[in-house]
């Protein structure tokens, strides 16, 4: 949570509606105090930790088997989410993450960032898919412990890309489903001062640390084009390039651990190589 009281009650009362109870509610207060609410575990972080620490520390202190992830600008848009997923994930063993499908309220749309795919003409079409959305999912906590959860020094952006391909490259599966509706305002990343600079650099150290040798320049290659051609300012160019400058002068700290071939071409047949 952050400071939207008013948005965490509702996510808190669309939780607390489901048709089938959580185990517990917990809300994490990253870099400030939740205060008390009945029947609600809260979790004070006195520092904000950022996406990634936050939910690390939320995953960490939960007791579930299935971690559900809302954002707190973020609400069910009715009562059989939960069910919904939990059925996805009693049917298919292999499936370690469940995106879910992301709307505006008011319209009712999907942006077309917020399917997590290449072919997202249709965000009515459930499908497995290579990322998930980490504002509104769910992840068995074993996959998601056994991953290393999130990495802490990415802060924001990119950080649900690296667990997905960590996921995939352990045999897993991410499912994308349709049924599973969040509401979220339609708002751009880019309202974040630091977003441009964040992506930018967390796809530094996301291809360094994750991908094959050989991959690495073309997936850079790749994503460099990309961000500065969809760029809607000179100055978000800029931040683009310091990005990039600061991914290359600091490489993560965490260990490198590269994907399999394997997993590329597992990827790619899910139609989404790793380098777009």
């Amino acid at each position: 949570m952050g400071d939207r009281p008013a948005d965490v009650a509702t996510a808190i009362d669309s939780i607390v509606a489901q048709s089938v109870p959580a185990d517990e509610v917990l809300l994490v207060g990253n870099g400030a105090d939740p205060g008390t609410i009945d029947g609600v575990r809260t979790l004070h972080l006195p520092a904000n930790l950022g996406v990634t620490g936050g939910r690390n520390a939320g995953a960490d202190a939960a007791t579930g088997d299935i971690l559900f992830f809302l954002d707190d600008d973020a609400r069910c848009a009715g009562p059989d989410v939960a069910a919904h997923v939990l059925a996805v994930f009693s049917a298919r063993p292999e499936v370690a993450a469940v995106s879910f499908r992301i709307t505006d309220a008011d319209t009712g749309a999907t942006a077309r960032r917020h399917v997590p795919r290449l072919r997202a003409g249709d965000p009515n079409r459930s499908s497995d898919v290579t990322t998930f959305l980490g504002g509104a999912c769910a992840i068995r906590r074993a996959d998601f412990l056994a991953a290393g959860g999130y990495p802490d020094e990415f802060f924001y952006a990119m950080e649900e890309t690296d667990l997905a391909w960590a996921l995939l490259d352990r045999g897993r599966a991410i499912h994308y489903l349709a049924t599973a509706e969040v509401h979220h305002p339609a708002t751009e990343p880019a309202r974040h001062g630091h977003a441009f600079v964040s992506t930018a650099r967390n796809r530094v150290w996301l291809a360094h640390r994750r991908l094959p040798r050989t991959l690495v320049p073309v997936y850079l290659s790749v994503w460099t084009f990309l961000m500065l051609m969809r760029a809607p300012s000179t100055r978000a160019r800029r931040d683009i390039v310091r990005g990039l400058r600061a991914g290359m002068r600091r490489r993560t700290p965490r260990p490198i651990d590269r994907m399999s071939w394997r997993t590329v071409v597992r990827m790619t047949r899910l139609g989404r190589p790793p380098v777009i």
